[in-house]
């Protein structure tokens, strides 16, 4: 089992990274890379030159192209010890036209030509665009940078790298070139978070990017870690910044404030998670309320609020209707089959026939105008504390799920009272209770059990209709949000995500129906 299992995994990953490969090559090769600023709102507030260069920054983030500037090429000289930064400070401006470089500006163009040129870069020189002699057309001001388009197998190839990043202790030297003291980790049982005075081991890094490596708090799981981190993917239009996977398990809602003890010892009524603290260089001295709170460069935080992530309040919703689904449909869809062609059957192959006739869409507004006309509410509100806003949401999953499984069963209940072995049972003097519980049942139920992990994996991602009709702010619509927005890093995640998941559900699938049934076997012996 252990070696089927295994071997199934690794056939699945590497699918898994086939589909990514695939869409990858549609996003960044079939679509126009011009759609990414269809929404962009910095963009079209751009203009002329501004407008170009912002264009080709956007790229290099969205992974479409390497983008070097003039002045990028000059840090570059500075810190191999080429020219100091006087220097650059006096080359860096360069003229509104070509003809307008010093001589030495001229000589350093010239190098920085060379190096692109030397590269695979290509070289953009626009200039100045002028409404008078003295004054700039707006975003009119020269530009002097380089590109270099990327290809699909290097995307491919530093996305799948950087998958699972492990945070380090040379994290900040390595990033920011920050010389740090006391660089190491410090394991402590009275954490600072609650002044040093409550028993609660943590984990504490410096030179790392999180401080908080590993800590301990009331919200479960109650043991959390920062020091593995999965990224799939940044957004830069659903949430921009920030990674997909963040994205989908970030917590939602209005601010929780309480009392919180700084690092300074300053105490205030706040809604900051000291322990999601994470290293940004300079940060405390450019900013006096850092200053003011923090003893460290470990500045940036983010903050406790009251409601579920994307994922928690699609779970919480599509978690009730599988158990739902489960515990209602498959026993109407046992009597239907012990009952086959009597009253209760056709009752059941009506509805049945209903849930499966009508568009989805068209029950769920049906149900969401009979909720409302009953006084439920048919828009989901994070600040409400009454549990009546999911009530609609997880009828609306439920009803067709539990059609699904009175069907299937039936059918396969069905198929197994006309076998063989139900007519030595009879013979052998068995009741027909007897029958169905120790046989056609179990036998009827395995391809119902190989659907159970599919369905409560699948709770995690939502359902995109149901959500979009009851304004849940769940996982369910964030991939439609995203190729509406053509933020690739959010689709190339979600994908990823869909895909594992869509993975361990069959091999759990197959693992659930070998447990339910001996005479399955994975090991590959022959019987």
């Amino acid at each position: 089992m252990a070696k089927y299992v295994l071997k199934r995994l690794i056939h699945g990953l590497v699918s898994s990274f086939i589909v990514v490969a695939i869409v990858m090559i549609m996003i960044y090769t079939m679509l126009d890379k011009q759609l990414i600023f269809a929404a962009d709102n910095v963009y079209k507030n751009y203009g002329n030159n501004e407008k170009v260069a912002y264009q080709y920054r956007k790229w290099e983030e969205y992974g479409y192209l390497d983008y070097l500037t003039y002045t990028d090429y000059l840090s570059m000289l500075v810190q191999q010890g080429e020219i100091d930064e006087e220097t650059k400070t006096s080359i860096a401006s360069i003229g509104k036209k070509e003809e307008n470089d010093s001589e030495k500006v001229a000589e350093y163009v010239q190098k920085f030509k060379d190096y692109c040129n030397a590269n695979g870069y290509t070289v953009v020189r626009l200039n100045a665009i002028m409404v008078s002699p003295k004054k700039y057309a707006n975003g009119g001001a020269q530009q002097l940078f380089a590109y270099k388009p990327l290809p699909i197998t290097h995307r491919l190839v530093a996305y799948i790298t950087g998958l699972i990043s492990i945070d380090n202790i040379h994290y900040v030297q390595k990033t920011y070139g920050d010389e740090l003291e006391n660089i190491g980790l410090t394991f402590t049982l009275h954490d600072p978070v609650y002044g040093g005075t409550k028993f609660s081991p943590a984990i504490i890094g410096n030179g790392t990017k999180h401080k908080y490596l590993l800590y301990f708090d009331n919200k479960f799981p109650f043991i959390h870690q920062n020091l593995v981190t999965l990224n799939l993917g940044e957004s830069y239009a659903v949430n921009q910044g920030v990674d997909v996977f963040e994205t989908m398990n970030k917590a939602q809602g209005s601010y929780v404030m309480s009392t919180i003890t700084f690092p300074t010892g300053l105490t205030e009524e706040s809604a900051d998670d000291l322990h999601s603290a994470v290293y940004v260089s300079g940060s405390m001295l450019a900013n006096k309320v850092n200053s003011d709170r923090f003893t460290d460069d470990y500045t940036s935080v983010t903050t406790v609020k009251s409601g579920k992530s994307k994922m928690g309040y699609s779970f919480s919703i599509g978690i009730i209707a599988v158990l739902l689904a489960y515990l209602i449909g498959l026993p109407l869809g046992l009597a239907m089959a012990r009952h086959k062609d009597k009253l209760i059957d056709k009752l059941g192959t009506i509805y049945i026939v209903f849930i499966i006739a009508v568009p989805s869409l068209a029950y769920i507004f049906l149900f969401k105008a009979i909720g409302g006309k009953l006084g439920l509410p048919t828009t989901f509100d994070m600040e409400s504390g009454s549990w009546l806003i999911y009530l609609l949401p997880i009828i609306s999953l439920a009803l067709p799920s539990i059609g699904n499984n009175m069907k299937w069963l039936r059918r396969y209940m069905i198929d197994q009272m006309n076998s063989d072995y139900v007519k030595f049972a009879r013979s052998g003097g068995l009741s027909e209770s007897e029958i169905f519980r120790k046989h056609i049942l179990k036998n009827a139920a395995i391809p119902i059990v190989h659907g159970i992990p599919a369905s409560v994996l699948g709770a995690l991602v939502g359902a995109i209709i149901t959500e979009r009709v009851y304004v849940v702010p769940g996982a369910g619509n964030l991939l439609t949000i995203a190729i509406n927005q053509y933020d690739n890093g959010v689709i190339v995640g979600v994908t990823l995500f869909y895909a594992v998941l869509s993975v361990v559900s069959i091999i759990l699938g197959d693992v659930l129906i070998s447990i339910v049934d001996p005479r399955i076997s994975y090991s590959g012996k022959a019987r």
